[in-house]
């Protein structure tokens, strides 16, 4: 399992493409995609950067603006 890159020995992050109905390894520092042999496959696009950028800002403005519930206690009870 590539879970380490050879080139900067940092963590590695397995993306799914179900086009491809394949899982790549991405290394963020080297910008390159790996497959599960640990063999070079393509660079990544600026396009899949954007996207990646888009994604991750809509998830922390849609988790970090949901209000929790207060927890209501009852009075009299210890």
């Amino acid at each position: 399992m590539p879970l380490l890159c050879k080139d900067c020995n940092g963590r590695r992050f397995p993306i799914a493409f179900p086009d491809q109905r394949d899982a790549l390894w991405l290394c963020e520092k080297c910008k390159n995609f790996v497959n599960i042999k640990d063999e070079f496959v393509r660079e990544w696009t600026k396009e899949e950067m954007e996207e990646n950028k888009t994604k991750l800002e809509n998830f922390q403005k849609n988790v970090t603006t949901e209000k929790t519930p207060e927890k209501k206690r009852r009075s009299g009870v210890n």
